[in-house]
């Protein structure tokens, strides 16, 4: 019956191919007969398509779970003695699972575009629907006949190998989901942005339809690399959440142009501003993420996250990027007269001058990691040179970068649209630059005496005063024209806008984050000691006193395990046991570090090798505040999901006015 059941997947997913086929087919006969059947038609081919592609996906899981070893993927990464929850996740645990799950979020994404937007945007959807379905060939065709989960295996193994062990983690059963949610997301305004381009529309309807799909695309791939950087924290034992790693780069390249396209429709909504720039960001978004996944799933670089790699697919995977680039780009250029539009700048005391540089900033901020991380591959290709490119390439060259931004952060939504004059931004940024002085003083009495930690935390202080001026400025006015209580005040402003106060809560988000980085990363203490029983070290103001070895054992794995002793003074906090595991059946030996939270900062305790005797080498760090980050993480989270929750409709309460509306958006 198993057999059957891999095989109906396999069927499922070969008529997805054919429906995709159908729908390029009738999407390009309704826009050229401009007969609504053929819509119809490919609408409910997209529509079939997630329903055939989830029963392939749900045929392959089902495998994982009866342990149907006949299915060649399945003995490939799991076994009798696998946990159930990693025997469902293990989908997306190598090449041929993880692309099938890609195309199902794809068919997923599809699907609720013909739905949302059929009947509001009929005249595009016939060329949104062609890319939608020109992409899902794309990648029916790698999973088919390249790289399919439904091959068999004649006769079946009595056991299977072993899942990754760095995957059998509960951080990893959503990492990669969020990821390649984030990644194709930015499919849609990529298939907008092409139906604009195809049909010479380049005006701000395209823009205004992608608006949120942008941001949800932006906020599930932000959390993509969240998590990446937490799992990487706690399970690799070397104390840090992002070492630039070629991986990690290829989420961040598209995360660095959505943040810019998110930024730059505003414009175009509220101005017509920067169709061009729209254009060329939703399509290099889109093509970065595909530059993800060829990274991920060719093997060309090398990566701890790259566990999925398959050299074979990589010719294919770097046509099918090149298709998407190349036709994307190609009308873009054909389009450029299109793209022009009458509305210039006002003046650069603006606030699209200030969106302006945010794009040219965040632009380049992406090549700079785009060249860093694909220099090593195009030296060897044509040098036959082995270069390794660092992380102290990327701090000297990206950082820099980054800081400007979050100064960025500080002007940009006090500056008015159109324009102003140096007195008056002189006097909306006088709060803001004292706040940020005093922050710079703060930080050099705390021994902060670097010249970009110093201006990175000015900027900080520059941003939180510059939210806290525009919500007082705001509030103060609708208070006076209603007569409401502040607080009440407040919150009407902020029900009315979401989106803008949405905004304002990700970069309060974003601040945190970037002052969980520097305070981690300035005043971090590292120690590595080799102890005998019952010997003590100080670090970070606990004191940890080693009590020796003892085995620990779980469902398919062995561990040698520490025990530490904490103290704070005479008192015992906690007992830490940091692990080594090994993994039999994939000889593989993993580190599970102890931590211990404060408000203050991380405890963190790694098991290094053993010495004899009942001596062990162990590693500690005290990383002051690092949980800024996560709960930076936490703040960018709900306010994109506050954000989310505002559709295009914005209507001011008549009993209002404009003034409250003209005061609540300068």
């Amino acid at each position: 019956m198993s057999e059957s059941l891999i095989e109906l997947g396999m069927v499922a997913t070969v008529l997805s191919l054919a429906l995709a086929i159908v729908c390029i087919v009738t999407s390009i006969a309704s826009a050229t007969t401009n007969r609504p059947i053929f819509a119809q038609v490919a609408r409910q081919a997209l529509l079939a398509n997630f329903v055939l592609v989830s029963l392939g996906c749900f045929t392959v899981i089902w495998s994982f779970v009866q342990n149907d070893f006949s299915v060649a993927y399945v003995a490939q990464n799991s076994n009798t003695r696998l946990p159930l929850i990693y025997r469902i996740t293990a989908l997306w645990g190598a090449h041929e699972g993880s692309l099938l799950l890609w195309l199902w979020f794809l068919t997923l994404f599809s699907a609720l575009v013909v739905l949302i937007h059929s009947s509001t945007h009929a005249r595009s959807m016939p060329y949104v629907m062609a890319t939608l379905g020109g992409v899902q060939v794309g990648f029916q065709v790698l999973i088919l006949f390249l790289s399919s989960p439904f091959t068999e295996l004649i006769p079946a193994p009595l056991e299977g190998r072993e899942l990754n062990p760095l995957l059998q983690d509960p951080g990893l059963i959503i990492h990669p989901p969020m990821l390649y949610l984030g990644y194709v997301g930015f499919v849609v305004p990529f298939a907008f942005a092409i139906s604009a381009l195809i049909r010479g529309s380049v005006g701000a309807e395209w823009v205004l339809a992608t608006r949120r799909w942008t941001l949800f695309a932006w906020f599930a791939l932000t959390s993509g690399i969240m998590l990446g950087g937490y799992w990487a924290y706690y399970e690799l034992g070397w104390g840090g959440y992002w070492a630039w790693d070629p991986v990690e780069n290829a989420s961040l390249m598209p995360w660095l142009t959505g943040t810019a396209l998110l930024h730059s429709i505003m414009a175009q909504e509220s101005r017509n501003l920067f169709r061009g720039w729209n254009a060329f960001l939703a399509i290099t978004t889109f093509a970065l993420s595909l530059l993800g996944t060829f990274l991920v799933r060719s093997g060309v670089l090398t990566s701890v996250h790259a566990f999925a790699v398959d050299p074979t697919r990589g010719a294919y995977l770097l046509f099918f990027l090149g298709t998407v680039t190349l036709g994307g780009f190609g009308l873009l250029i054909m389009r450029a007269d299109a793209l022009r539009s009458n509305a210039r700048l006002d003046g650069a005391l603006s606030r699209e001058a200030t969106l302006l540089f945010n794009n040219l900033f965040l632009v380049v901020a992406a090549a700079t990691v785009f060249f860093g991380t694909l220099y090593p591959l195009v030296a060897e290709v044509i040098a036959g040179e082995r270069i390794t490119v660092a992380a102290p390439y990327f701090n000297k060259a990206v950082l820099p970068i980054m800081v400007a931004i979050v100064w960025l952060m500080a002007i940009g939504p006090v500056v008015p649209w159109r324009k102003t004059n140096i007195a008056r931004l002189r006097r909306l940024m006088f709060v803001p630059v004292c706040v940020a002085a005093l922050f710079l003083a703060l930080g050099m009495l705390v021994g902060i005496y670097t010249a970009l930690p110093l201006f990175a935390l000015a900027g900080i202080g520059c941003v939180l005063a510059s939210i806290a001026v525009d919500i007082w400025r705001s509030t103060q006015a609708r208070v006076a024209i209603t007569g409401e209580s502040w607080v009440r005040g407040l919150t009407s402003l902020a029900l009315w806008n979401r989106r803008r106060y949405g905004g304002f809560i990700v970069h309060l988000g974003v601040v945190a984050v970037v002052f969980g980085i520097l305070a981690s990363g300035l005043f971090q203490e590292t120690k590595t000691l080799a102890l005998a029983p019952g010997e003590r070290f100080e670090i970070g103001g606990y004191t940890l006193e080693f009590n020796g070895l003892e085995q620990a054992e779980g469902p398919n794995w062995a561990a040698r395990q520490a025990n530490v002793r904490t103290f704070i003074g005479s008192d015992e906090v906690e007992q830490m046991q940091p692990q080594r595991r090994n993994y039999p059946k994939g000889q593989m030996t993993t580190t599970e570090s102890a931590i211990r939270s404060t408000l203050g900062g991380d405890l963190y305790v790694v098991l290094g090798d053993e010495l004899g005797n009942g001596r062990a080498s162990l590693r500690a760090y005290f990383i002051p505040l690092v949980g800024w980050i996560w709960a930076g993480w936490f703040i960018i989270i709900f306010g994109s999901l506050f954000a989310l929750s505002q559709g295009r409709a914005q209507m001011v309460p008549a009993r209002v006015g404009p003034e409250v509306a003209k005061a609540a958006t300068p």
